[in-house]
């Protein structure tokens, strides 16, 4: 037997080479392996005949090479096509940089073609579609096989192969949960990781899933109650004068609207109250959270402190530095802004982190550079974190430890319902900016199938030629092996082809290099670049005012919320922008979810909304991103089980306030391991 703890290569046939392919996924130890979720499950369909088959969605065909496979040179691209037939009718096949198809595949042979077939001048097309022997894919059809997303470093097989031996070899320990949560009714653990990444039925799967992300939900809730129940009473940094941060709100061109009033009301409460605060501001993108940190951020530095405002991304981080130093600029504000990223040369951090420990530097504006151990500030008095769901609880405490347990202001432009909200930020006290500003014109929005591409790729060009640009939004990087939907490669391929040749299209996905992400952006943001085709990495707060077209292919893979954040990309200027939500599926439930984008831009609407769609059907396909990136759980369609966690962690601090019992151990060991320390709460 093999203990949970032990690395990866205490199973047989993970070597070296392995174990690196692991660790960069991620993956150190054996507990790692069996924690390592689905992204989704592949469930093969039956196999239909040409002359039956839909169009627009996933489809297994079984025919006979009619033709050899010819390969054509476009440019710099190379297209491998033939044709197949199976008696009812004829197909025409076609891939893209992949050559090497016309040695092994002949006229002649017959194979299973998996991917979605599309209706063209020529007649029907499958593109890129996957490839099988008969016998293989009739395999296939009778299992339910997880899809992990591998990002291309390992194959499926090989990491299937690896979690199957952690299951069996694996020693069995106790249980995460308390023996009183179990007798409700729960599966056990072992069971659950057995049936999330094998399931045996698909209500094995639904209860297996179940059971994982209640203790995941247990485990956030828990983890933050304790924190807050630590927390030392007082105010350690008063604030009381806003002098400076009252004259920065005069210079602005606008007024602040009554919710942004409201909430900076909050703010000026807190920081000179008897307590610290901690306080998280929710608001549709565009909604002014960011001028609201700034006024916070003043005061700070007004009352003798230094505050710090950490971004997730670099480009997120630089715009933020640029538009608050022109601001204060106008505004004749005498505070230092430095800015700290990775991207920023050695010589340079070295003189900003020597302002920061001296003082001299008020404000610094940075990624997790700003939580780095060579990072001092000499007094450290407020700290902001914007789109929180991207930074864990550990980094914020990382960050707040650099002072003297300095006020917490959290931004996030995901708008989640209010029940939930309380939940999930049981920490923090909340503000609503539920009003955009005057001004705004509202975003066009049309939710569409397959068929409106061409009327879709028109708008695009005419707003092209107006001088606009666009995004498209993909949900893949590459093809999955198993899960159909466009990716970004081949898409910005095809669209090439279809596209004027003057039309400049750029890619962006997450597996690029942060250097590689931004030279992408600052090109778009400096309108080099007419359309990027990119994966949900834009959906953090990139602001290229002059982008008026947002469309999202395979848009029912995504949850509304993050649709919202997608469509917040556009709009962000004085010209008119679309939102485009490209409906793949063919199913008019997942349509009903879309038509909620056309009917209201209100990003709270469509939560509520969102959260009474919600049902055991999306379970596997369609998860929010943002929130809090959970591994498995998605807090609308798992609210349910969201609230019965809710309700377990009350009792469990109820019986036992700082988990001390011994059969609450594990739990207690499972959050430090999260927040990757070894020390007890």
């Amino acid at each position: 037997m093999v203990e949970k703890g032990a690395p990866v290569t205490a199973l047989k046939g993970i070597g070296p080479r392995s174990a690196e392919e692991l660790r960069s996924l991620g993956i150190l130890t054996a507990e790692d392996l069996l924690r390592f979720f689905p992204a989704g499950y592949d469930r093969p369909e039956a196999v239909t005949e040409i002359a039956a088959a839909p169009a627009d969605v996933p489809t297994a065909v079984r025919g006979i090479l009619t033709t050899a496979p010819v390969n054509r040179g476009f440019g710099n691209k190379t297209v491998t096509s033939f044709s197949i037939a199976d008696g009812s009718g004829r197909l025409g096949v076609a891939f893209f940089h992949m050559p090497y198809l016309k040695n092994s595949l002949h006229k002649g042979d017959e194979r299973v073609f998996r991917g979605v077939i599309s209706e063209t001048k020529y007649g029907l097309r499958m593109d890129h579609p996957k490839i099988f022997q008969p016998e293989e894919y009739d395999r296939l059809t009778h299992a339910i096989w997880p899809v992990y997303p591998t990002m291309g470093i390992l194959s499926q097989k090989k990491l299937r192969g690896a979690i199957a031996q952690a299951l069996e070899v694996c020693e069995v320990q106790e249980e995460m949960l308390p023996p009183s949560l179990i007798g409700k009714g729960w599966m056990t653990e072992r069971e659950a990781l057995r049936q999330i990444h094998f399931p045996e039925s698909e209500e094995a799967l639904v209860r297996a899933r179940e059971r994982l992300v209640f203790e995941e939900f247990l485990v956030f809730l828990l983890r933050i109650r304790l924190m807050k129940a630590g927390e030392s009473r007082g105010n350690p940094c008063p604030m009381p004068k806003t002098t400076l941060a009252e004259r920065f709100r005069k210079s602005l061109p606008y007024s602040l609207t009554g919710a942004q009033a409201k909430a900076w009301e909050q703010i000026r409460s807190d920081i000179s109250g008897e307590k610290r605060m901690n306080r998280l501001i929710q608001g549709d993108v565009g909604s002014g959270k960011t001028v609201l940190a700034v006024m916070a951020l003043l005061a700070a530095v007004e009352n003798g402190y230094q505050g710090a405002l950490m971004a997730p991304t670099e480009v997120l981080a630089e715009q933020h530095f640029e538009k608050i130093t022109k601001l204060f600029a106008a505004a004749d504000i005498p505070a230092r802004c430095v800015l700290l990223t990775g991207a920023v040369k050695e010589s340079s951090k070295r003189v900003i982190r020597q302002e920061l420990a001296d003082g001299r530097a008020d404000i610094a504006i940075g990624t997790h550079a700003l939580i780095q151990e060579s990072v001092a500030f000499k007094n450290l008095g407020l700290v902001v974190t914007d789109e929180q769901h991207r930074f864990g609880v550990r980094q914020r405490e990382t960050l707040g430890a650099k002072g003297m347990k300095p006020h917490l202001l959290v931004m996030s432009a995901t708008p989640i319902p209010r029940t939930l909200a309380i939940i999930l930020y049981g920490d923090l006290d909340i503000s609503v900016i539920d009003e955009l500003p005057q001004g705004r014109l509202p975003i066009k929005n049309a939710a569409v199938t397959p068929k409106a591409r061409g009327s879709a790729y028109r708008l695009i060009q005419n707003e092209i030629k107006a001088g606009h640009q666009a995004y498209v939004i993909c949900p893949l990087v590459e093809e999955s092996e198993a899960m159909a939907g466009e990716n970004v490669g081949d898409y910005a391929e095809r669209l090439k082809a279809v596209m004027p040749p003057e039309i400049r299209i750029g890619v962006l996905h997450g597996r690029m290099t942060a250097a590689e992400k931004n030279a992408v952006m600052q090109k778009f943001q400096r309108d080099e670049t007419d359309i990027l085709v990119s994966t949900t990495v834009v959906e953090v707060g990139v602001d290229v005012p002059n982008a008026t077209v947002m469309m999202v292919e395979n848009a029912e893979r995504f949850g509304l919320a993050q649709l919202h954040q997608l469509r917040g990309r556009v709009g962000r200027g004085d010209a008119q922008s679309y939102a485009i939500f490209m409906d793949g599926s063919g199913k008019p439930r997942k349509k009903e979810r879309l038509e909620i984008l056309n009917r209201t831009n209100d990003g709270f609407k469509i939560a509520e909304e969102d959260l009474k769609l919600r049902g055991p059907g999306d379970l596997f396909g369609i998860r929010q991103s943002g929130e809090m990136h959970f591994a498995l759980g998605d807090i609308y369609q798992d609210h349910e089980t969201l609230l019965k966690a809710a309700e377990a962690a009350t009792e469990l601090l109820k019986e036992d306030p700082r988990l001390e019992k011994e059969e609450n151990r594990r739990l207690k060991e499972q959050i430090a391991r999260l927040l990757g320390k070894a020390e007890a709460i």
